[in-house]
């Protein structure tokens, strides 16, 4: 008899618990919500998130309020959403800085893949390999046979120190076994305007950026980071195809803090999803350079644990701090 009750007391708990997360799925949200940028107004990750809190809002019949929280390197942000209570109401545009972050900083006050939990992808941004038109490299092989013969002398610009351009600038260098000298910057305008003038001769830059400059001729480009070529430069090949196995594509998504409710997280994967379907949101991603990264959290979160890993190995390989 007692194990009989036990049992029935058992389900009468998981049914309680089924009704109580359709509740929340239903009820969510109830206010407005924040969506945490780690970087100021104006910029890239501040569009990407503009867009989807204004699907979000449209969709889900509250306020998706953007809350810019720059600084740190975007340590400051990321850890707002950590301390964060864990209801969904304050949500952590994630990107590749998080990934690379990890092992930048040797003290962090959080573990950015335990204490934020994967929501959902929204936009993998390329990267282009560029050179100018002085380098007498037409072609990734003729690139790496050149610094390979003439060690140390090309000078590789990155918009500052342990940023996206850098590491993947040091992961193309450890895969093709050169020597090229790093040359960082605040910030990729100044870094671009000095490639442009030759002072320095070898960038990993973001399409949107460099884009015009290939197009005039003031730039040279030899390859994509992405691991497969892109509509808008289809003529030119990807890294991979030289060096099979790199890939050095930024990416953004949403994450929240960790005990989360599943239920919630389910609703905003759903709707982000549904986002990236729209051929609207697919053309703003596609001016920004960029393609929807429509994925499931656990897709998300295992996309997130091998960048994290891959850019832990180029920071340690690399000997990087940081500034």
């Amino acid at each position: 008899m007692q194990s009989r009750r036990a049992f029935f007391a058992f389900f009468a708990l998981v049914f309680t618990c089924a009704d109580a997360g359709t509740v929340i799925a239903q009820t969510y949200p109830s206010r407005p919500v924040r969506i945490v940028v780690t970087t100021a107004a104006g910029s890239a990750p501040d569009t990407v998130a503009r867009l989807i809190g204004q699907w979000l809002s449209e969709r889900l019949g509250s306020s998706f309020v953007i809350e810019n929280r720059s600084g740190g390197g975007g340590n400051i942000g990321t850890e707002t959403v950590v301390r964060a209570a864990p209801d969904g109401y304050t949500l952590l545009l994630a990107g590749t800085v998080n990934a690379i972050n990890a092992s930048l900083y040797e003290k962090l006050n959080y573990n950015f893949v335990r204490d934020i939990a994967p929501v959902a992808g929204v936009m993998r941004s390329p990267n282009i390999m560029v050179v100018h038109p002085s380098v007498p490299a037409r072609t990734v092989p003729e690139l790496i046979v050149y610094a390979k013969a003439n060690p140390g002398k090309l000078n590789m610009a990155s918009s500052g120190n342990g940023t996206s351009p850098h590491v993947a600038g040091e992961l193309f260098k450890i895969m093709a076994g050169v020597d090229m000298a790093h040359v960082p910057y605040r910030g990729a305008g100044p870094a671009l305007t000095d490639l442009l003038g030759g002072q320095v001769q070898v960038m990993i830059a973001s399409t949107t950026a460099s884009i015009d400059a290939i197009k005039t001729g003031r730039l040279r480009p030899l390859a994509v980071t992405t691991s497969t070529r892109l509509e808008v430069l289809p003529d030119v090949p990807a890294v991979a195809e030289f060096l099979p196995g790199y890939e050095a594509s930024g990416w953004f998504g949403l994450g929240v803090p960790k005990n989360t409710p599943t239920e919630i997280v389910d609703v905003l994967n759903w709707e982000i999803n549904a986002s990236l379907a729209d051929p609207r949101i697919k053309v703003r991603l596609a001016d920004m350079g960029g393609t929807g990264l429509a994925l499931s959290p656990a897709d998300f979160g295992k996309l997130i644990a091998d960048e994290t890993e891959k850019w832990r190995k180029v920071i340690h390989a690399a000997k990087i701090k940081a500034e």
